[in-house]
């Protein structure tokens, strides 16, 4: 089946009680046993440890992964965590991108470290960086491509290449292109990443996350951390991304679009010092995300003359973008890095892997393209 029609119909069918054609909402703790010795006849028992709506949310994300299997959680810095517990013990080294998530920085620096997880933050980019950071101690390689907030791109094949050499394994946090445009586990990696908080929900309406297995150890090994550390994911959060998800491709395509036009206006304006979006030539990895991935994505950023307070006043002025910290939704968001979702990132840190005071980052969303464009036009002619 294709991916249009897998992101409607995998992982579900009607309700057989009623007929029903979206899968029920199944808000239930426990599941009644026929008895003792048919305990777990119908494969669930406590939700905590299983629950059919859920099932059905997993089962879809791990078709559209092209995974083995798939475990929800209840937020994607859960499904992080929940990576990071399956596969790193004390004394273990783990290689991760230097620039991602501001909440993955802070889970691994934060509180790994303080239980003996060692961290390298290394240039993924570099495949040499790669191979320089890893040792005899390394468990696993965590990368996120596009990277947030600046894009920078990781070749997965090329760092699974490296990883699967020395049977170490390869995570990739897949937010921001989804499945629709980046298919990582096709790439050579091992697990697959999502805070589904963001695209697959679509509405912010929902946090929650995902972790897509290529192999049954691993994804044996991430449901027992679902399961032990009990990061699931709700049932209502589940139906309603199974409803979100629906529409997947086809806002991916719209809103991948209106982000090209977005950053075209942005190159030009100058106010604007620099722009980075990988639709663009000027995107120094443009040649590998066009290799890499079939869409360029919605996320973009670009730099203001002035630094925090030219971004601040740009923020405040515009009208039609909405500043807050998620990303992927319908409505256009805008957000200062520095101030918002990097503000854990020390500061020399953010400046080494190029996260400046004056960035801006931007997720472009269903409204008509002209009025984004007008709506940042008037906001940078003020600064």
């Amino acid at each position: 089946m294709g991916f249009r029609t897998d992101q409607i119909h995998a992982g579900v069918t009607p309700d057989p009680s009623s007929g029903a054609i979206l899968t029920p909402i199944h808000q239930s703790t426990t599941f009644v046993q026929p008895s003792v010795d048919d305990y777990m006849a119908t494969g669930y028992s406590y939700s905590r440890s299983g629950n059919p709506t859920v099932t059905a949310f997993e089962a879809r994300v791990a078709k559209l992964e092209g995974g083995i299997g798939s475990a929800a959680f209840s937020s994607g810095m859960a499904a992080t965590n929940a990576v990071f517990m399956a596969l790193l013990n004390t004394g273990d080294h783990a290689v991760v991108s230097d620039v991602a998530y501001g909440g993955t920085y802070r889970l691994a620096t934060k509180v790994f470290t303080r239980f003996g997880v060692h961290f390298t933050f290394a240039d993924t980019s570099d495949l040499d960086a790669v191979r320089a950071a890893v040792n005899e101690r390394t468990r696993l390689v965590f990368t996120e491509t596009p990277a947030n907030p600046n894009l920078k791109y990781t070749d997965i094949a090329g760092v699974s290449e490296i990883a699967t050499s020395l049977g170490i394994p390869h995570a990739v946090d897949n937010t921001f292109l989804t499945p629709y445009f980046q298919r990582p586990l096709e790439l050579g990696a091992d697990l697959v990443v999502h805070s589904t908080t963001k695209y697959f929900d679509g509405h912010n309406a929902t946090v929650g996350g995902v972790v897509v297995s290529r192999t049954e150890e691993l994804s044996e090994a991430v449901a027992f951390v679902q399961n032990a550390a009990g990061l699931i994911m709700s049932p209502m959060v589940a139906w309603l991304t199974l409803q979100g998800s629906k529409t997947l491709s086809e806002r991916m395509d719209r809103q991948s679009a209106s982000a090209m036009a977005v950053a075209e206006f942005l190159e030009g304006h100058p106010k604007v010092t620099a722009v980075s979006y990988p639709g663009l030539a000027s995107f120094p990895q443009h040649e590998l995300a066009t290799k890499q991935a079939s869409g360029y994505g919605a996320m973009g950023c670009f730099e203001v003359e002035g630094g925090v307070e030219a971004a601040k006043s740009l923020m405040g002025s515009v009208r039609l973008w909405t500043l807050a910290e998620n990303l992927g939704s319908v409505e256009s968001i805008i957000t200062h890095p520095v101030t918002m979702t990097h503000a854990d990132v020390e500061k020399p840190e953010r400046l080494r892997v190029g996260i400046t005071d004056g960035m801006v980052r931007i997720s472009v969303g269903l409204e008509d393209t002209e009025d984004l464009i007008g709506d940042l036009a008037q906001g940078l002619d003020r600064l």
